[in-house]
């Protein structure tokens, strides 16, 4: 994973020199007062154990051999006692910051196209008391509108701060929250609607006029609309029967003395806090149910996982909080005194899209010390930096590549380089606000390749977690001081991980020198099941004689000799050839995703066939510049559908592939290029950005039947 230079061969060994003088000299001090030897250490010790010494055993982490941990403080086995035990002890610490809005502008593109920019403020901050004030006043206001214990209610929301404000009340008042991601199509958020059986739905003004507005007719048990961010605009074609509320008017009602006095009831630790309807990466989404002692138990793992967490720590929070990552990620913060700032990925970044050019991004205001990523934005981040990189003087970028060679080298030891972290990489670092202490990288696999370019440029542990919404997002985290890469860690102190025999794919926990199988999880985050849908709680969750819930995660691990997971293959992901041979899909993509040509790539492969193909999202950049060395004019899309350019874009792929090792069988034969990305909005992949496999199927079957020469 070393970088490549182009300095002559003479003055490297002079520079090799230098750098072994240097270390030579700094080493004994950098040993007496960085404490780095106690991380060296740590890092080689033994993270998990099997509970028995037989094949299938559950392994569970060196710190809760014994007895798996459920609750983060004593007596607070719910939710709402969480927070009232947080509010009561950071009283007037902030809690919760949003950004003001300056001012909207529309820009104009030369495409003709316009694009809305914001100019953003300060941070404007609710301390932890405000929040539990708001919170309460909210929840009492629902009562009032009729909402009853143990009914649902839904959230159809963006990330800010009314949708945290929102759970903590439903929380306390044991109503039920329905979760919907804001990139939801219609269909998917009727369904949820209806199979939840909600009269009332949270929303915003932009969510209510660009999607509520079109499929509300067909939600009958609708009753009430309550925006978070005041007044919407009124509809003449509205449907009789739906009161529509402003959050604040909700929360005037439930502050009136009367109401106030209304004791709720208050959730036990086995009642549903919430019902998140998950992105659906095939069919419908599902909900799944998790109780307050679910989402205790998960984040009490998490946060054992993160040294110091506290009240110096800020968190930005801009990933959907209708996602378990995000969701608990959060509540991790809000139990431990961390501030919350709240952003998107429009405007996380100087450079993001809703940015005005020459004002500030969120990440430079806020300098958080904490962040959760999913991979295709850290894979995002990674080929941004590599294409400035590329694009340095002779001498600039020389002398980047030996800092970062030079870093991989130190870090593998467990050393630390604080000369290139303040000379070299400063400037990389402050894409993320220059603070950041440790980055989670959750959702989906991370690549070794980014992973370990995160680690180097941005100064800082990147752990990789491991975990579902039907796990509460619990599983696995990798420890601060774990610095290899593809490994998402060892069990969370809360749960416990055994692989089961898969044998169709060849997959045995007696297996050598590692066991490996489908990955199970047990543990007090092991969520009730699926809302309505017994049948598919059934197949995907049991219970042992020991009364443990297990769930089938249908994900392929093996354990190290440490107690650490990697994750290596994917059932649904496993496609048999027609000669016999088993494909990976996932295998193949994660090979051919950090390519500087790839911005997204799909595998796909027929049992009927005997080679894989690939639709490929190219860069367009990289894509533009291979067609201009090769003499082919055109518009970006003639560019992706030239068959000359696909094949050169093929030539690429194949020779990337077979230096990741693939097998023959493996690699593409035949790739078609996309000019269109794919986000959540185009409904080809999730908002964590996983790959929709059935939608994409279904939208390039054209292509895929002429990939495979059939004819109609």
């Amino acid at each position: 994973m070393k970088l490549k230079h182009t300095i002559n061969p003479v003055l490297l060994q002079l520079i090799h020199l230098i750098i072994l003088v240097y270390s030579f000299i700094t080493y004994i001090p950098w040993y007496i007062l960085s404490g780095s030897r106690q991380t060296v250490a740590k890092s080689k010790q033994i993270k998990a154990k099997p509970v028995k010494n037989k094949p299938g055993s559950p392994y569970r982490s060196v710190n809760s051999l014994h007895c798996l941990a459920s609750v983060l403080y004593p007596g607070c086995d719910t939710l709402d006692k969480v927070f009232k035990y947080a509010k009561t002890k950071f009283k007037d610490k902030k809690l919760l910051g949003t950004r003001e809005v300056l001012k909207e502008e529309d820009e104009i593109q030369p495409s003709g196209k316009i694009f809305k920019k914001v100019i953003l403020g300060k941070y404007a901050w609710l301390s932890y008391d405000e929040v539990y004030v708001k919170a309460t006043n909210f929840g009492n206001g629902l009562a009032v509108l009729g909402q009853q214990s143990k009914t649902n209610i839904a959230i159809f929301c963006e990330t800010r701060a009314e949708w945290m404000i929102v759970a903590q009340a439903c929380f306390m008042c044991n109503y039920q929250l329905v979760t919907l991601y804001a990139t939801l199509g219609g269909p998917a958020i009727v369904h949820g609607l209806n199979e939840s059986e909600v009269t009332t739905i949270i929303t915003s003004k932009e969510l209510m006029q660009t999607k509520l507005k079109e499929i509300v007719s067909q939600v009958p048990l609708l009753r009430h609309i309550i925006t978070v961010d005041g007044k919407p605009t009124t509809w003449s074609e509205f449907p009789k029967g739906i009161i529509v509320h402003t959050m604040a008017s909700v929360q005037a009602m439930g502050a009136k003395a009367d109401n106030v006095s209304k004791q709720q009831a208050r959730p036990v630790p086995s009642d549903i806090a919430v019902i998140m309807y998950t992105s659906g990466s095939t069919g419908l989404p599902k909900g799944v149910m998790i109780s307050h002692c679910n989402l205790i138990a998960g984040i009490t793992g998490m946060a054992e996982r993160i040294p110091h967490l506290g009240e110096k720590d800020i968190y930005i929070g801009y990933l959907p909080l209708a996602h378990v990552l995000e969701l608990s990620a959060e509540l991790v913060c809000l139990s431990h005194g961390c501030r919350i700032g709240y952003s998107s990925p429009q405007t996380l970044a100087d450079q993001s899209s809703k940015i005005k050019k020459g004002s500030k991004g969120d990440v430079t205001i806020l300098r958080p010390t904490l962040m959760a990523s999913v991979p295709e934005i850290m894979d995002r981040i990674y080929k941004n930096v590599m294409n400035k990189v590329n694009e340095m003087s002779s001498f600039q970028r020389n002398l980047f590549i030996l800092a970062y060679n030079y870093k991989m080298e130190q870090i593998s030891k467990g050393y630390t380089t604080p000369l290139c972290d303040s000379l070299i990489f400063r400037k990389v670092r402050m894409l993320l606000g220059g603070k950041i202490r440790t980055l989670l990288c959750g959702g989906a696999p991370l690549s070794a390749a980014t992973q370990r370019f995160m680690n180097i440029c941005f100064c800082c542990p990147v752990g990789q977690g491991y975990g579902l919404t039907e796990s509460a997002g619990a599983g696995t985290i990798t420890e601060v001081w774990d610095y290899t890469t593809g490994r998402v860690g060892a069990p969370l102190v809360c749960c416990e991980i055994k692989l089961m025999n898969w044998e169709e794919g060849g997959y045995y926990n007696t297996d050598k020198p590692y066991p490996r199988g489908e990955i199970l999880i047990g543990g007090q985050n092991v969520t009730v099941g699926y809302y309505k849908n017994e049948e598919r709680t059934k197949k995907d969750f049991t219970v042992d004689e020991n009364g443990q819930r297990w769930l089938h995660t249908g994900d392929i691990g093996e354990f190290h000799a440490d107690g650490c997971l990697k994750i290596i293959d994917r059932k649904k992901d496993l496609v048999k050839l027609q000669a016999g041979e088993y494909v990976s899909l996932g295998k193949v993509e994660a090979a051919l995703k950090n390519l500087p040509l790839v911005d997204n790539i799909c595998a796909y492969a027929s049992s009927f066939q005997s080679y894989v193909i690939a639709f490929v999202v190219p860069n367009q950049k990289e894509l533009t510049e291979l067609a201009r060395k090769k003499g082919f004019k055109g518009t970006w899309e003639e560019i992706c559908t030239s068959s000359e350019m696909q094949n050169e874009v093929l030539k690429v792929v194949a020779e990337a592939a077979s230096s990741a090792h693939l097998e023959k069988f493996e690699i593409p034969l035949k790739i078609h290029l996309s000019p269109e990305p794919w986000t959540p909005e185009t409904g080809l992949v999730t908002d964590a950005f996983k790959l929709k496999r059935r939608e994409l199927t279904s939208h390039y079957q054209v292509d895929i039947d002429r990939m495979y020469g059939k004819t109609k």
